[in-house]
């Protein structure tokens, strides 16, 4: 098959050609897909797509009139695919399940670590001669609270992990694991009780209309003073504009994110000679008790590599005519 590879990224390039080993033409395309790139996929019955790609009903209907009859994701989440709009169209969809809870975990605690030892300060000393330790001062992990919203496979390796530092774990999730909980001496409860008990909370929910806007300035409010907000997660499960706020009044001492809400036409690009049009992420990146990185948190070889192995088999299924473990629906 001809397959358009939208928002194709010169790190993943080599992995997808390895991958596909000669089965399939692939068109890498450095555009995302939108309305008006929708002409790139002519004479492919295929296209596959990153987070930041537009799969809105418009677009979709456009793909469909040129002949498009699948999607394939390089993502797990899909909110940006109108699962609705791809049924009528009868346009099938696929995603990788699982690329590498390990690298988004493991990123997760490294933002932690950073935030609380004040890594990048100190490195910025270091690099300038200033050998100084005032305003350095971390805190022992070990015996602090971290409550975890979303215990899937991400979350529940960064519980793995800082159960060996230590840490006391509160966890909310609506379909509990028990057993999981039993085994690792974790406590499931509610967000409000996480928020008023826990020292750091890592966020690693799906965006759903419930989870939307999750920690918002109510939340905050509950929060310990002071407390460390990590999202590896989605970037619209925080209100940024509140967060800003806690950071302001001290509420919130330290934010480590890895998404935004509005990253769709920032991250993953170089604009390192532009003037900043977001006010709003213009204004995270003045405060030093905060750390951003632009969406990496999955970027490892392991995860590149099976990102690139689930996309190649996912188009295998559709060009096969077999409906593959990976499929969407409008019911999900």
């Amino acid at each position: 098959m001809r397959v358009a590879m939208y928002s194709t990224h010169t790190f993943e390039r080599s992995f997808l050609e390895q991958a596909n080993d000669a089965k399939h033409e692939l068109l890498f395309l450095k555009p995302r897909l939108s309305d008006t790139t929708v002409p790139l996929a002519q004479g492919c019955q295929a296209v596959s797509i990153f987070v930041g790609d537009d799969a809105s009903q418009p677009v979709l209907e456009a793909l469909s009139e040129i002949g498009v009859q699948f999607l394939a994701l390089r993502s797990t989440g899909y909110n940006h695919v109108d699962l609705k709009a791809a049924a009528m169209l009868q346009m099938r969809i696929a995603r990788v399940m699982e690329y590498s809870p390990y690298a988004v975990a493991e990123h997760s605690v490294a933002l932690m670590l950073a935030l609380n030892r004040k890594l990048i300060k100190a490195h910025t000393r270091v690099r300038e001669l200033n050998f100084s330790l005032d305003g350095l001062v971390g805190f022992d992990m070990h015996r602090k609270t971290v409550g975890i919203i979303g215990l899937g496979k991400i979350g529940k390796v960064v519980a793995t992990i800082l159960r060996g530092f230590g840490c006391g774990i509160l966890v909310s999730d609506p379909s509990p694991d028990y057993h999981f909980a039993t085994h690792l001496k974790i406590k499931y409860t509610d967000v409000d009780t996480l928020c008023t008990q826990s020292d750091i909370i890592s966020l690693h929910a799906p965006l759903t209309a419930q989870t939307r806007y999750l920690i918002n300035a109510e939340r905050i409010s509950k929060m310990k003073r002071g407390v460390m907000l990590i999202n590896t997660s989605r970037g619209a499960l925080v209100n940024t504009k509140d967060v800003i706020q806690g950071l302001k009044t001290g509420q919130i001492g330290s934010l480590g994110l890895d998404v935004y809400e509005e990253e769709q036409n920032l991250f993953f690009e170089d604009h390192s000679e532009e003037i900043l049009q977001d006010d709003v992420i213009a204004r995270l990146l003045t405060f030093q008790n905060v750390l951003i990185t632009s969406h990496q948190a999955f970027l490892t070889d392991t995860a590149l590599q099976n990102i690139a192995r689930t996309t190649i088999y996912n188009l295998k299924c559709f060009e096969q005519g077999v409906v593959g473990v990976n499929e969407l629906n409008e019911m999900m």
